[in-house]
């Protein structure tokens, strides 16, 4: 697809912020890029008019890596301004629309990326994961979804929300190919404090009958939208079918990973987003937007005197209660299965005066990202006309077990081959 055919898609859903109009005149496979991702002499936003003009003088490790494996970045993605958010309408660039209902939400904070591979204008995309930001705009957009362990791919480049949770990812059509493209972005980094000296594992191609697969109570809620857990639940018998163990499990309730990971993030944004002034960058701070501000003060307030205790320090302690939990999980199973989200796509204007909408919205992935797990969200099927995505998180460093799991999935289904219509 040529770039004029993708700006024509484009006019439609807005998944892009910026487009290389070069892209035609060079060779190689095409990737969109979030625009968080700093690429060189290319201008990379973060979604926010505070960055607006700013160009990059270095290509993010992930950047460099992909144009080293003979990529061709296509254009910078749509997201929530400086990730804040998961559903895109943070964006100071406009909302980006959902391609299977224009008048719905994409997701967030990648939910540009996740749009860009569900109408076709990309087969692939880079994103960005501090609590669901990759899988559940791909569960909401009906492609995959592939979070890393946490220091498995680089964060040198990536514009930081919340440097302990923050992971670059992949979104694609099919596992293979959202597989393909991690491939070519793990791996040790000196450039990055936090990068993992852990080896990249093989490929390998994983025996269901030797696969115990937990389902967590917890992540079956009732209060989720009528229709989910039986679609998730449907697609976990496919697996047991195939051979897989089903085990039923225990976690911690997933609402308490909602005031840990608001405390936290919020404190890192507080500090990450410091650096953003008028002298660097030519615009002053009153341009945040106020979701931007509302986090900037609460983060603050958190870290003040007197609070850090009470808040910061206390979430880090729960944080660690999480972690321990899924080691205990773990002993047991050798993967866990449920929902993405409790929700299929939302209408536009839903994340309005909700200020903690999108840790709503990610109930069901905080937990894994605040333990810093693998986990890939896959289409496992419709609610009116709306994709629904299963998720499935592995211990830390089985990437490539969650990936065999998630490709025997769609190999035995065709979810992921249904497209959106009349955007062409």
């Amino acid at each position: 697809m040529g770039i004029s055919d993708i700006l024509k898609i484009d006019s439609k859903i807005h998944a892009f912020i910026s487009f290389n109009l070069n892209a035609d005149n060079e060779k190689g496979f095409p990737v969109a890029v979030k625009d968080n991702f700093s690429t060189e002499g290319i201008e990379t936003t973060a979604a926010s008019n505070i960055l607006k003009g700013y160009i990059p003088p270095y290509d993010a490790t992930v950047v460099r890596k992909l144009k080293e494996a003979g990529a061709v970045i296509i254009g910078k993605t749509n997201m929530d301004a400086f990730a804040h958010g998961s559903s895109t309408e943070t964006s100071d660039f406009g909302s980006t629309s959902n391609p299977w209902n224009l008048d719905y939400l994409p997701g967030g904070s990648s939910g540009g990326s996740a749009a860009a591979v569900a109408s076709g204008e990309v087969p692939v995309a880079i994103g960005s994961e501090t609590a669901g930001s990759i899988r559940q705009p791909a569960a909401w957009c009906g492609v995959v979804g592939l979070k890393p362990t946490y220091g498995r791919v680089s964060r040198y480049g990536l514009i930081a929300m919340a440097s302990s949770t923050d992971c670059p990812g992949t979104l694609a059509t099919t596992v293979a190919d959202a597989a393909k493209i991690y491939r070519l972005i793990a791996g040790h980094d000196p450039l990055d404090a936090t990068s993992s000296q852990q080896p990249l594992g093989e490929p390998e191609q994983v025996l269901l009958k030797n696969v115990t697969i937990g389902i967590p109570k917890e992540y079956f809620s009732s209060e989720s939208q009528k229709g989910i857990n039986d679609t998730v639940m449907s697609a976990a018998k496919v697996l047991e079918k195939l051979g897989a163990k089903i085990k039923k499990i225990s976690l911690f309730d997933p609402k308490f990973a909602i005031s840990v990971y608001t405390i936290i993030q919020r404190s890192e944004v507080s500090s990450n987003l410091s650096r953003f002034d008028g002298v660097r960058f030519g615009h002053g701070r009153e341009v945040f937007n106020q979701e931007n501000k509302r986090r900037i003060m609460l983060g603050t307030y958190t870290l003040s005197a007197g609070y850090y205790d009470a808040y910061y320090k206390k979430a880090q302690q729960v944080r660690t209660l999480i972690v321990e939990d899924f080691k205990k999980a773990f002993s047991d199973v050798d993967v866990i299965l449920g929902p993405t989200s409790p929700s299929t796509a939302l209408k536009k204007g839903a994340s309005k005066d909700q200020p903690l909408f999108g840790e709503l919205q990610d109930i069901f992935v905080e937990p894994s990202s605040l333990a810093g797990l693998p986990g890939i969200s896959i289409p496992c099927g419709f609610i009116d006309n709306l994709p629904v995505g299963m998720q499935l998180i592995g211990p830390q460093w089985s990437e490539e077990k969650i990936i065999s799991i998630a490709q025997a999935y769609q190999e035995n289904t065709d979810w992921h081959k249904k497209r959106p219509k009349g955007l062409t």
